[in-house]
């Protein structure tokens, strides 16, 4: 599955559209985000996620976690979240 990397000066409306179709085709997705402003903008889309796929009785479901991301041969800690719908 294909994570969706979210940084701090992501468009939330634009990082919402993807998840949303990622949920639509596949029936989940995972989001990631390193800091704060980050995190903030994935939680953000999330919101707006579950906006879009309620008129068709869709209800989101995030799982925060911690994940550890290699960046230029450094290791981060970053958020991941696992979003699905809920049954």
């Amino acid at each position: 599955m294909e994570v969706l990397k979210v940084a701090s000066n992501s468009n939330p409306n634009k990082v919402a559209g993807a998840l949303a179709g990622m949920i639509r085709e596949n029936g989940k997705a995972e989001l990631q985000a390193i800091g704060a402003g980050a995190v903030n903008q994935a939680v953000k889309a999330i919101a707006i996620a579950r906006g879009y796929l309620a008129p068709s009785g869709v209800d989101l479901v995030s799982i925060p976690a911690f994940t550890d991301v290699e960046i230029d041969k450094e290791t981060r800690t970053a958020l991941k979240f696992i979003v699905f719908p809920r049954n």
